[in-house]
């Protein structure tokens, strides 16, 4: 399909050249209002629709001060951005769409009443525990809805090939939570609530000043943040509900939170028991907390004997109901589960996982998103513990075989050209990590006498296939998008990295790959955000209000730094270009 042929493009193609210089923006910052809306006309000008992305719309806070309300605001122009490549004048009447997709990543699906979790370190760590939490799994089906409503790219009006989640699709790799995610991907019933379904036992009804209570008026520390009461919320918010599914095919790459417990310390199976106990620590003393939160961060093995010891003298164990479902699972596991043929929904079968990936535990592989465009996801978790990841070595050697077997000519490590045919196809790459969170080079114990490689080392790597245009990630909680390879126009690519769908700004991202027709490549990157409404009443607990205020309540988390995640314009919704390979 021709990108040239949407309606407002073609009607405005006399205005594309100086709407993308205009666009062309150093700063990615517009002076006054009337400059962004200027900027928005024209990005409306060369999109075929900008209707469902933060084209169009975007949650805007109101006020300055306090809790916060999220209503609807202006939505973020294009920004071209040329350091791979210069822009041409008239290549939207020229393009061609190539491919059209939609990234997911950092779902955080949680069991948030499980016992093997560690709320009482928020204010040391704001991932330990969030406000919005009981909401995720609504949350994420909401993004579905989005995604199905949106269906085709904004800029080539290409129907979506495919959904790919990047990675801590689950929380803490409990089966409960992996039963989720690949339900509210495929489509069922389901009851986002774990033990007692019929009750909520969690921080959130502890009566501990330290959460937010939020169905009674009791003053914890959140209210004085200004925080509401809603009567009825963790009632709701575990309620069962039936997810739609996405329409679309869909595929996953593993994160190190779907390996690891809680995504940093390495699960050798001594705190099962834990996981589906009775007993979930819901406090303990400062000093305790402050050793447990270092020890996290530099000796698991210490970390998870301390744990032990809180959860028999700690000052607040509750008793909670047991459930097996809330087990870890393996990596082995995590796959098998993907090829229940309950959880195939659009397809494919297995969504990237085959039966030998269930038995050697490789989790990596091919797959096809457009005709001439391979998609790659990779395995960079490490199951020895601490967040950030790595490669082994087997699989820097299968990645390069998959380079080579889809290129016609590449530059060996001496930098000399390497030929090979005529058959070429362009790639994205897919990981959880990025290429500067790929410094864990501890040994991985399922592969313990193999070498680890870092970032760089990837990157090197890549820089030496010309058909490898982007490589798409996430594990950061934050927008941003960086160019590789300013030197060699021929050796460059984007590494492009988006935002949680459980902090805010609780962004996904679309990606268009077209041909310009003049020797370039161009990355459109769009972000969009759930189908949930930018206002509600705070008492909505619909599944609407509960979507929303998921969104609401990730914004107003006083643990969290919102704006640190969202990115600059430049990260936001751009045009990438690069040079076309084989020039």
């Amino acid at each position: 399909m021709s990108a040239s042929s949407g309606f407002s493009r073609r009607r405005f193609l006399g205005n594309a050249t100086a709407a993308g210089a205009a666009l062309s923006v150093a700063g990615g910052g517009f002076a006054s209002a009337a400059a962004r809306d200027g900027a928005l006309a024209a990005t409306a000008a060369r999109a075929v629709t900008t209707a469902g992305t933060t084209l169009e719309q975007v949650a805007t806070p109101v006020g300055s001060t306090g809790y916060r309300r999220l209503l609807s605001g202006p939505g973020w122009p294009l920004v071209v951005r040329g350091e791979l490549a210069a822009a041409q004048g008239g290549r939207d009447g020229r393009r061609t769409g190539l491919a059209s997709f939609v990234q997911f990543t950092d779902l955080h699906l949680c069991d948030t009443e499980s016992p093997m979790r560690f709320e009482y370190l928020a204010r040391r760590n704001d991932a330990a525990h969030r406000p919005q939490e009981t909401l995720t799994v609504r949350g994420a089906s909401a993004l579905v809805e989005r995604v199905n409503a949106v269906a085709a790219g904004p800029y080539t009006g290409l129907p979506f090939s495919l959904v790919m989640a990047t990675g801590d699709n689950t929380d803490n790799h409990e089966q409960l939570e992996l039963d989720w995610y690949l339900t509210v991907m495929s489509g069922g019933r389901i009851t986002p609530n774990s033990g007692d379904t019929s009750r909520y036992e969690g921080v959130q009804n502890s009566g501990n000043a330290a959460y937010w209570n939020p169905e009674t008026a009791f003053p914890d520390s959140y209210k004085a943040h200004g925080f509401p009461q809603i009567p009825g919320f963790l009632t709701a918010a575990g309620s069962p509900f039936t997810a739609p599914g996405l329409k679309t095919p869909w595929y996953t790459t593993i994160g190190n939170h779907d390996d690891s417990i809680e995504g940093t310390l390495p699960d050798l199976g001594l705190l099962n028991s834990v996981y589906t106990g009775s007993r979930k620590i819901e406090g303990c003393d400062d000093a305790d907390a402050a050793k447990l939160a270092g020890l996290i961060k530099s000796d698991p093995a210490a970390a998870i004997l301390l744990l032990g010891r809180l959860l028999e003298d700690a000052d607040a164990v509750r008793e909670i109901t047991p459930d097996a479902g809330r087990h870890p699972f393996t990596t082995k596991q995590f796959a098998q589960a993907h090829l229940n043929p309950a959880h195939t929904g659009a397809g494919p079968f297995g969504h990237g996982f085959t039966s030998d990936a269930v038995n050697s535990g490789n989790l990596y592989y091919t797959f096809e998103i457009a005709e001439g465009v391979l998609g790659i996801s990779l395995d960079t978790t490490n199951a020895a513990g601490f967040a950030d990841g790595s490669i082994g070595t087997a699989q820097l050697n299968w990645l390069e075989q998959q380079l080579q077997a889809n290129s016609d000519h590449w530059y060996d490590t001496n930098g000399h050209l390497v030929r090979r045919g005529s058959s070429s196809r362009l790639v994205v790459l897919f990981s959880h990590h990025t290429s500067t969170t790929m410094g864990n080079l501890l040994l991985d114990p399922r592969h313990f006498f193999e070498r680890r490689h870092n970032g760089a080392e990837l990157v090197a790597l890549l820089q030496r296939y010309p058909n490898v245009v982007a490589w798409v990630n996430g594990h950061t909680h934050a927008n941003q998008i960086t160019a590789h390879g300013h030197a060699v126009p021929e050796r460059a690519f984007w590494e492009i990295n988006t935002a949680s769908h459980i902090d805010f700004p609780q962004h996904a991202r679309i990606i268009e790959l077209t041909d310009n027709g003049d020797g370039t490549l161009s990355l459109f990157t769009t972000l969009i955000e759930s189908a949930a409404p930018y206002g509600t009443a705070l008492d909505d607990t619909s599944d609407a209000g509960l979507a929303s205020l998921y969104r609401e309540l990730s914004f107003n988390d006083p643990y969290a730094t919102p704006n640190a995640k969202l990115g600059t314009p430049l990260d936001h919704n751009t045009e990438l270009l690069l040079a076309k390979p084989g020039r």
